[in-house]
């Protein structure tokens, strides 16, 4: 073996970090458990709190704040940042030259841009151009991560702050919505005014009517559209892209404490310490009025308050999973997080509904009333999932892994 310290040695590739596969896995598991529908179990059994608690989790919050469900993209995109010096550092031991580098993570941000795109278009007519989906929206950013993954942390936490601080002028110094203000317009109905309208300053980040949605109006109607573009049904935008990466550029920081010379135990402290610090600052913005918590535009304060949760989860991961040995119990995350782009695409695509259907199919549907047909949904999209993970374990088994 060659000296490390010899310019001429060849870098040994870094050691794969069990914890954030396991974190990884657990985001995509979340994603594919919405066929559990525990928000529609829930309303055939009210009296259930465990599984009002469980529906509110696994449903989006209208706007201002946050649910277990909401949690799902920050992370994804967080961990991108996350494996980033580990990937690199990978190459590097490969040989590869910084521009071979370079080139394929635009060339991979292209891709994930359009695998977006076909996810999204899969029961339209034509093309959607949306780019509000989490692949489009971290691949429309990754480029510039990677550049910055080449960079001293005080680089990447110069950026970070731009981004945080030219994304919120850039909403700030837009007029806020007025008395007289169209909502119908722009979709916005008046029960969710009645729940989520923002007035004074935090009036400025109202639902699609921001300065982001104007540029949605312009930038989406410049592609072929079955019907021109007004609004976004949910609110999202384009340019969430922006923040979106400042959530990525966490996770890469986040990424070179744990490859870093810290003692591990230090590298526990620092995350919790960062996500303590994160959650303060988001809560804080948004408490003062300064900028809401909405994760459907990805608000600066949604950038902490979501990365706060997202340093305290890996942290969390990296303890039980990577120091203490705790690797048993994360076996079934680690199956889903080494396969998230397949797990991914089972989920946003026609595969997970066409298996619901097949399964109940085969089985048939008085197999699920076993506990009481208010119980059958819940049983079904239990079977489903477990299908869905073992279509995960065999690829797992015969080292079958979709990288883009």
């Amino acid at each position: 073996m060659g000296d490390p310290n010899s310019p001429t040695s060849t870098p040994s590739p870094p050691v794969r970090l069990e914890s954030v596969d396991a974190y990884r896995g657990l985001v995509m598991f979340l994603m594919m458990a919405e066929i559990l529908r525990l928000a529609d179990v829930a309303k055939v059994i009210p009296d259930c709190e465990i599984l009002g608690f469980l529906g509110r989790q696994q449903t989006h919050v209208e706007w201002i704040g946050c649910t277990l469900h909401d949690l799902i993209q920050p992370s994804f995109s967080f961990l991108v940042g996350v494996s980033l010096p580990y990937s690199l550092a990978a190459r590097r031991a490969r040989g590869q030259s910084p521009l071979r580098m370079t080139l394929h993570a635009f060339w991979r941000a292209f891709i994930l841009v359009w695998l977006g795109i076909i996810l999204g278009s899969l029961w339209s007519n034509v093309p959607n151009y949306g780019f509000t989906d989490t692949l489009s929206q971290i691949g429309l950013g990754y480029g510039f991560l990677f550049l910055l993954g080449f960079s001293r942390v005080r680089i990447q936490l110069l950026a970070f702050a731009a981004l945080i601080v030219g994304y919120w002028a850039f909403f700030a110094l837009w007029p806020a919505p007025g008395p007289d203000f169209d909502w119908g317009a722009v979709g916005v109905k008046p029960a969710f005014l009645q729940n989520n309208e923002l007035t004074g300053f935090a009036a400025h980040w109202s639902k699609n009517a921001n300065t982001a949605a104007a540029f949605d109006q312009w930038f989406l109607n410049l592609f072929p559209r079955e019907k021109p573009f007004e609004f976004n049904g949910g609110g999202y935008q384009v340019l969430s892209f922006i923040p979106t990466l400042a959530t990525m550029i966490l996770g890469l920081i986040a990424g070179g404490i744990l490859k870093g010379d810290r003692p591990r135990w230090g590298k526990v402290a620092w995350l919790m310490v960062a996500g303590g610090v994160g959650l303060g600052a988001g809560y804080g913005l948004g408490q003062a009025g300064i900028c809401p918590v909405v994760k459907r535009i990805w608000t600066p304060s949604w950038v902490f308050f979501s990365g706060g949760w997202c340093f305290i989860l890996l942290a969390g991961f990296y303890a039980v999973v990577d120091l203490i040995g705790l690797r048993r119990w994360a076996f079934p995350l680690v199956v889903v997080g080494m396969n998230s782009i397949a797990a991914y695409c089972i989920s946003a695509s026609f595969v997970k509904p066409e298996i619901h259907k097949m399964v109940k199919r085969h089985l048939g549907a008085r197999t699920f009333e076993i506990l009481g047909p208010e119980y059958a949904t819940l049983l079904h999209g239990a079977v489903t999932l477990v299908v869905l993970w073992l279509i995960l374990f065999w690829m797992y088994r015969r080292k079958v892994f979709i990288r883009v």
